[in-house]
């Protein structure tokens, strides 16, 4: 079990403390993926949200559909999607990761009130993910994606169950001091 101090060093980075989780049903949509591979993220993808008790719907009154994920070969196929920057709000993305051989990039948009309101993933297939099973991948993309992790989670009971921790409706939807790790880790199974 992941006690308070373990779990507040999931939620810090530079020092201070972020954990937020969705404040609106999830509408996934993914772009890139066969159609057998995409049945795997969708059902993984429910299956999550089920466990954290939080709704998955068909479209999102201002966006559309608000967890996307795009999934490539080579970061320069991002070069040709039209409205990256806009879309991202950030300039130079394909080049920084290129840069950096980084194999997937995740991005959060938020509410007013700080919530999840939209997170964008970019996987690269074409380095180290391009061996990796579609529902192993699906797995950790989708649980990095439910909250504001400060550092890269692995999928495992105890991740999934401080997942279901931070649903708790009787929980903010945000938080962001360190303190509410007590919260959370009264929350996890004994």
């Amino acid at each position: 079990m992941l006690d308070p101090d373990q779990i507040a060093g999931l939620f810090t980075r530079d020092g201070r403390f972020l954990c937020a989780r969705w404040g609106r049903p999830v509408v996934p949509v993914i772009f890139g993926l066969a159609d057998e591979t995409l049945d795997i993220f969708r059902a993984v993808t429910r299956a999550a949200l089920a466990h954290a008790g939080h709704p998955m719907a068909e479209t999102d009154p201002e966006m559309g559909a608000n967890m996307l994920s795009f999934f490539v070969r080579d970061w320069q196929e991002l070069a040709d999607m039209p409205d990256l920057e806009r879309l991202t709000g950030q300039g130079e993305l394909v080049e920084r990761l290129t840069t950096q051989a980084a194999d997937q990039y995740r991005i959060f948009r938020f509410d007013a009130d700080g919530g999840i309101r939209a997170c964008m993933n970019f996987v690269n297939m074409g380095g180290g993910l391009a061996e990796a099973h579609p529902a192993g991948l699906a797995e950790t993309m989708v649980m990095r994606s439910l909250l504001t992790f400060a550092r890269d989670v692995e999928p495992s009971r105890q991740v999934a169950d401080l997942i279901r921790a931070a649903y708790d409706p009787a929980l903010p939807v945000v938080a962001r001091d360190a303190s509410h790790a007590l919260r959370l880790a009264a929350r996890l199974p004994a």
